[in-house]
């Protein structure tokens, strides 16, 4: 089993590494200082042949993989570190190559005392008036990215669910550092039990993805293992409090990855008092988090800066603390998990929102503090759950889905003539307003409802093709469309043009190989070819409406010596084409 280690208490723990630094290993036991790890992500063109020859001309080779965006993490010595991604970054087949750089947990900051205190953050951000709305859902699951969680702490029992180490690589997340059961303990230990500290989210389950090792840090391609796993097994909410300050398309790629998935990505702004952006927080589709003390003022140590996007109570946020018991933590690793805790409630309260409309209210429901508006230091405002929870039980989903539209009479490619009836109808995932019809892009009538018949008229219209189009129309004015053409024939008139025939196979004069002798026949004629005949030495052996067809002769009964094969092509107006006279020999 492993064990817990408290957090070191000192100033600015866990600061996080600098850009230009190169992270080793992250595995149980102590990495090899002789050797570096790199994120290479080839493209699709390079075969595994020359991969392997291009890494081990430089010593290098693949030491794991972040399978759910396809790329390699691979080792090599220190020495060729530098030369090693310089190659990688000119090679054509190379999409891109960077150092497996190392995060850190965003831990206690300045003056962390861990002494006990009262859960002032919960009344701050108006979660009681919240939880009268949604106390969370066991469907809406919050993976909690970090340094493990010790399930056994009496605060979290039955909370937890099965999850994984990506530092020893086995399915025992346990926490031995004791972060990442802090931040548990703030999103949704388990609530209203008379034991310990209350829970953002109350009913919520935790993913549990260890990332960071005993001492809190861990390797980039690590947390890109973490958030693709969390996402893979259907977290809604992924909670990363911990950074880096070296940018990475590679744990860009695993953020977008876990969005396209439909994920909340909630990350820590970072405790450098600093405006030096920190990573994941600072990435796309990811929603950054500064901290605010309980008079709505930002700490000194809180970073700042545009990828700030909201802002959390984070001073001596009490949760949990070693095996059970419990402390007042500092910095915005706790002031995420809070805004995870928000989502959490959001995302039960209306299942139907996906991330980014999440996201959007989360926004737009904060308390505004600071400067008026958008600013660096809070971003759009410190979150207030109960406005967030309102909001998104409130939300009506637009309608954006257009109606399925059909014309069922006349069938597509008719010749019509005369008055004649069109069918239209349409279907909607709510409702359809109207029906429209259009002929040759101009409008001809409409009706209300779902169907209608539309009298058309073709004697107003000349002989020819014509196109006819059905629109279906929705109370939230989507339309959807279909059209077909029709042929007008309103003026009779003499066809004396009779069709061609042709025998397209066996060729004149061709010799018969086979018991079963296959003749392509074909017929074209200027309106259209109702029948094809063919003749097997003058007598009539097959008869197809086609106009293109295939007849077959058995050569089993047919006499030694020459035959003749010959096609007629007939059309409605009773003219005949003859093809040519085809011999064949046995």
């Amino acid at each position: 089993m492993k064990k817990s280690s408290p957090p070191h208490i000192r100033a600015g723990l866990f600061a996080m590494i600098a850009a230009a630094s190169l992270a080793f290993s992250s595995h149980a036991t102590p990495p090899d200082l002789a050797r570096v790890q790199v994120l290479l992500k080839p493209k699709a063109s390079m075969t595994e042949v020359a991969l392997h020859a291009l890494l081990s001309s430089h010593g290098a080779a693949q030491n794991g993989m972040v399978q759910a965006i396809k790329v390699r993490v691979i080792q090599v010595p220190a020495k060729a570190a530098e030369k090693l991604i310089d190659a990688l970054q000119n090679h054509p087949e190379v999409e891109y190559a960077e150092p497996d750089f190392t995060a850190e947990a965003i831990g206690t900051a300045n003056d962390p005392l861990f002494t006990q205190g009262s859960q002032w953050h919960l009344s701050k951000i108006q979660a009681p008036s919240a939880w009268d709305i949604s106390t969370g859902s066991t469907s809406v699951v919050v993976a909690v990215v970090d340094s493990g969680v010790r399930a056994s702490h009496p605060d979290l029992a039955g909370k937890v669910l099965a999850g994984y180490d990506f530092i020893a690589n086995d399915s025992d997340p346990t926490d031995e550092n004791g972060h990442g059961t802090a931040v548990a303990g703030v999103v949704a230990p388990a609530s209203n039990n008379s034991i310990g500290v209350t829970g953002v989210a109350w009913l919520n389950p935790i993913l549990p993805v260890r990332v960071l090792d005993a001492a809190g840090s861990g390797s980039y391609s690590a947390i890109c293992n973490g958030i693709t796993y969390a996402a893979d097994r259907g977290a809604r909410v992924i909670n990363l409090s911990l950074g880096g300050t070296s940018s990475s398309r590679a744990l860009q790629d695993a953020v977008n990855y876990a969005w396209n998935k439909k994920c909340v990505l909630i990350a820590a702004a970072g405790n450098n008092g600093n405006n030096i952006a920190v990573y994941p927080g600072a990435c796309s589709n990811v929603v950054a988090v500064s901290a605010t003390d309980s008079a709505d003022v930002r700490p000194t140590w809180s970073n700042y800066g545009s990828y700030v996007d909201v802002a959390a109570p984070g001073v001596n946020v009490t949760t949990l603390y070693g095996a059970d018991q419990y402390a007042g933590w500092n910095g915005t690793s706790f002031s995420s998990p809070v805004t995870a805790g928000v989502v959490a409630l959001m995302a039960s309260a209306n299942p139907l929102l996906n991330n980014a409309q999440l996201v959007d209210l989360l926004l737009k429901n904060s308390d505004d503090i600071g400067a008026a508006g958008y600013d660096v230091y809070y971003g759009n405002g410190r979150v207030n759950a109960f406005r967030a929870v309102v909001a998104a039980r409130n939300y009506v989903t637009p309608d954006t889905t257009a109606p399925v539209t059909t014309i069922t009479s006349p069938a597509n490619g008719s010749i019509v003539s005369g008055t004649i009836n069109v069918g239209v109808s349409a279907t909607d995932n709510i409702g359809v307003t109207r029906v429209e019809l259009f002929v040759d892009g101009n409008f001809l009538a409409q009706a209300l409802g779902a169907s209608a018949i539309f009298s058309l008229n073709t004697l107003n219209y000349a002989d020819g093709a014509h196109t006819l189009q059905a629109r279906g129309y929705d109370a939230a004015g989507n339309v959807g469309s279909t059209s077909i053409s029709v042929t007008v024939r309103n003026n009779t008139f003499a066809d004396s043009t009779a069709p061609v025939a042709t025998i397209t196979s066996p060729a004149d004069g061709s010799r018969i190989t086979t018991r079963s002798l296959k003749i392509y026949v074909n017929g074209t004629d200027n309106v259209a070819v109702t029948k094809l005949e063919l003749y097997l030495d003058g007598v009539l052996s097959g008869t197809s409406t086609a106009s293109s067809t295939v007849f077959t002769w058995n050569t089993m009964k047919a006499a030694a010596g020459s035959h003749t094969l010959q096609a007629y092509a007939f059309d409605a107006a009773g003219n005949v084409g003859a093809s040519a006279l085809i011999t064949v020999w046995k």
